[in-house]
Parts: C-alpha cells; structure tokens; sequence
C-alpha cells in the first residue's frame, strides 16, 4: 500500500496557465530568467542587435504577392463597370444606375483596401529591446476594416521586468507551428494588463524557444549568438518605407540612459 501511495505522489499534475486571463489557445508558458530556459538563446531574424539595444521584425505569414495578384485581378471588373457607366451612348434606368454606382463602390472600397495593405502595412513591425532601460518597444499597426479612414501606428513601451511568454499552437488549415505571446502584467502579479506577438506562427518549436531564450539572455546581459537562423527577407515588396519610429521613440529606445 505505501509503494502504491508514493507512486500516486508522483503522478504529474496537470499544467495550468500562470497568466490571468491566458492567452488564446494557450498551450504553455515559458520560463522567465536565462538560468531556467529550456533551449540555448537563437535568434530568427534580425534587424540589429548591439551592447545598447536589438531590435527582431515579425514578418507576418501571409503572402504578399497573393494580394498583389487579388489586386490586379479585382481592377479588371472594376474598371469595366466604370468604362460602361461612363458610355455616353448607353441610358440608365435609375435603379441600374444605383446599382452599378454602389456595385463599383464595393469593388472600389475593396481595392483600396488591398492596395492599403500592400502598400503601406509595415513590414516586419518590430520589437526593440534596451537592455541598459530594461524597457521593451513594440510598433503596432492596427489595421482597420475602412480603407478611406487612417490606420495608427502606436508604438507600446514596457518595462521588461513585467514581460512573461505564452506560447501558442497553431494548427489550422492556414498555417501550422508555434507562436509566441508576450503577456504584460501588472508589476509583481500574472494579472495581464496588455499582450503582443513576439514571433508570429513558426513551424520548429525549438526556434520559437530559442528566440524567447536569447530575449532573456540579451536582457540580463549575458552572451547571446547575433548571427539569426534566417538572414533573408520574405517577398513583401513595396516603393514606400513602411517602418517609421516616432523620432523621440526612435532615439529613446537606442540610447543608454545615461
């Protein structure tokens, strides 16, 4: 009876979240300092990293050239619909003219908000970490639903003292992997406050770990490897610099503070 007693005590419990509420999906959390981390620090991509600050773009993983191709299919029947309301010699009927006014609005409305995306949507929005601050800035872009209305940049600065990782595990049709969640909570609790991806879905669970990792070594200013699993950049292009730190912002988050 004692030998099936102390069997029992080592039955594994199950994991629950430390964060409150988790996120969704939640499949785990990760360690918080660099002395309990369960893989070595790896970096994936890289935008720059030095003794001050180091700054990772999330490159989303959704393909850039389908909605360059989407685009350019969707002008076709809209600047039909546009020649053949405008035909001198063609005369309406009120309620068709409402209707292919609205029809080409739609498909207006629609275009500019695939040309919005690809045009303007920044590439990689990036984390800067400052280990000499110990603050952490994420430039987030909030895309909206309205084309003709201005989408905000707002760039969110943490202290990284109350930064804790959730991971994710990603398993629809869409896209398969792993993807990391930084919770920010209040000071001293796991009561979250505010979130923002880390990495979006990466299919190697040992990478996602690693790139966590190497954040927690960076910040506690130990060695960390500055060469990244990837040093090529997805296919995103566009004419226009899409990526634009707030100026203070921008030279807060590369300086010391001293």
């Amino acid at each position: 009876m004692g030998k099936i007693k102390r069997r029992a005590r080592k039955v594994r419990q199950p994991v629950t979240p430390r964060m409150t509420p988790p996120v969704e999906h939640w499949s785990g959390d990760l360690p918080d300092t660099a002395a309990e981390q369960y893989y070595p620090p790896q970096l994936i991509r890289v935008n720059e990293i030095n003794d001050i600050w180091m700054e990772l773009p999330r490159y989303v993983n959704h393909g850039w050239w389908g909605i360059w191709l989407f685009a350019f299919i969707l002008l076709i029947p809209l600047v039909g619909f546009i020649i053949f309301v405008l035909e001198p010699n063609v005369i309406f009927l009120p309620v068709l003219l409402i209707t292919l006014t609205l029809i080409i609005f739609i498909l207006g409305t629609l275009q500019a908000f695939l040309l919005k995306i690809v045009l303007f949507e920044p590439r990689g929005a990036p984390l800067r970490f400052n280990r000499k601050r110990q603050k952490v800035y994420a430039y987030e872009y909030q895309r909206g639903i309205w084309p003709w209305k201005r989408w905000p940049v707002q760039v969110k600065v943490f202290d990284w003292a109350d930064i804790h990782a959730e991971r994710v595990q990603m398993s629809g049709h869409a896209e398969w992997g792993h993807r990391i969640y930084c919770a920010v909570c209040k000071p001293g609790t796991c009561e979250v406050v505010d979130r923002f991806v880390l990495t979006w879905t990466v299919g190697d669970v040992s990478a996602v770990y690693g790139l966590w990792s190497h954040c927690c070594h960076y910040m506690e200013a130990k060695p960390v490897p500055t060469k990244p699993l990837w040093t090529d950049r997805p296919r995103d292009w566009t004419p226009f610099t899409t990526v634009r730190w707030p100026e203070d912002i921008d030279k807060q988050s590369s300086t010391a503070p001293y």
